[in-house]
């Protein structure tokens, strides 16, 4: 892959995690339990590639709440990869150390670095981050405050579903693509001095 052919990719990352209705249980800590990855090709305006990868957490539960929630069961994430293995295989799969990548607001970028920092792992990512829900926010003239119905009522009607096809609706937004090219900064977070710039092409 060149490099005119990969300024072009865009990684968009949504992430599910273990969760509670209610405060963490002692002992445990959110962790993340999928990752979905879409691939988009901004000059072409569509996806290329997705990605969905389990993650088996070690410090908490995936219990009926989290399973409500995330539609995932801890009979599933017990299959998944440890959360090492997954980071690596996003660099392997996607080069995200150096690809240029987005979320819907900044939840997914804070729980890696969170996820990284708590269990020494070396952030996957590149400092090219955008944070989608603000760009869409600016684009429609939005209050930055709205969630993700505001996102879908403004952009048309998404389609529903069961993660990761959150990740495929919020990505098809592609008009404020062009712009999350260039509108990428660099990312606050642990380990992103350190990573290891393996897998670079």
């Amino acid at each position: 892959m060149d490099g005119a052919q990969r300024r072009r990719l865009l990684n968009v990352v949504d992430v599910e995690a273990t969760c509670w209705d209610g405060p963490v249980p002692q002992g445990q800590a959110n962790e993340i339990i999928e990752i979905g990855v879409c691939v988009v090709d901004l000059e072409a305006g569509e996806r290329v590639g997705r990605d969905r990868i389990v993650v088996r957490p070690w410090r908490s539960r995936v219990g009926a709440f989290c399973t409500e929630l995330t539609g995932l069961t801890q009979a599933e994430v017990d299959t998944g990869l440890d959360f090492r293995a997954a980071c690596a295989l996003l660099d392997e799969r996607h080069l995200a150390g150096v690809r240029a990548w987005a979320s819907w607001g900044d939840y997914d970028r804070k729980q890696f670095a969170r996820q990284c920092s708590a269990d020494d792992v070396d952030y996957p990512f590149s400092r090219k981050h955008t944070n989608a829900k603000r760009l869409f926010a600016d684009a429609h003239g939005l209050p930055r405050g709205r969630g993700h119905g505001a996102g879908a009522t403004a952009g048309g009607p998404a389609p529903g579903g069961p993660p990761p096809q959150r990740c495929r609706r919020r990505m098809e937004h592609r008009r404020a693509g062009p712009a999350a090219a260039g509108e990428g900064r660099p990312a606050e977070g642990p380990h992103l001095g350190r990573r290891p710039l393996s897998g670079v092409h």
